[in-house]
């Protein structure tokens, strides 16, 4: 009884532990819809008396614009390399049309691993085309993919910011395409 409750205790601190940061990781990437910046953080970075984080780094102009069905358009935002040996890559979903458009399942990728953890953006790869590589979202221990989960619809005029986390290309690569399900494909600038 004992190691039974203990299996049950771990799983679920680790499935919280999870869902923690992928909420704090979806807040911290997400536009609260007030974009106004205080005019002190503004001066303290050009007296240098601090470095931009990589929001401030970002320009309103977003890198790619992408095409999907029923009005969907995607807008990649950053995409940022971490220390880790990662790749962020940050947009906005947004539905021009005049109905909700729910979301294809073909954007959460045919893997069976990655499926029976219900809507994501799992099926997003990101190609090198001077590497000959192409790179897969990529999951956690229990094979949940490390994406924005559970959006199963856009309402007409709506937003939603997503993210994708994907194994980040060597160093000397500074531009990918980006691939989507259902979507045009673009090619992105990698920063930093």
């Amino acid at each position: 009884m004992s190691i039974r409750f203990t299996s049950k205790a771990r799983r679920g601190m680790v499935a919280l532990t999870v869902a923690a940061g992928l909420a704090l990781g979806v807040a911290g990437c997400g536009s609260g819809g007030d974009d106004k910046k205080p005019d002190s953080s503004a001066s303290a970075s050009k007296d240098g008396g601090s470095n931009p984080s990589a929001q401030e780094g970002q320009s309103d102009e977003p890198l790619a614009e992408l095409k999907g069905p029923d009005g969907l358009s995607l807008k990649i935002t950053s995409a940022t390399r971490d220390s880790g040996g990662f790749l962020t890559i940050n947009g906005e979903l947004k539905n021009d049309g005049s109905e909700a458009a729910v979301l294809s399942s073909q954007l959460t990728g045919n893997e069976t691993e990655i499926m029976k953890n219900g809507q994501s953006f799992g099926g997003a790869t990101l190609v090198d085309t001077k590497g000959k590589k192409r790179y897969y979202v990529l999951r956690d221990t229990d094979g949940r993919p490390l994406t924005t989960t559970g959006v199963q619809d856009v309402k007409a005029g709506g937003t939603v910011s997503i993210f994708m986390q994907f194994p980040a290309p060597p160093t000397s690569t500074a531009e990918v395409d980006f691939q989507l399900p259902t979507f045009s494909t673009a090619s992105i600038k990698i920063s930093a």
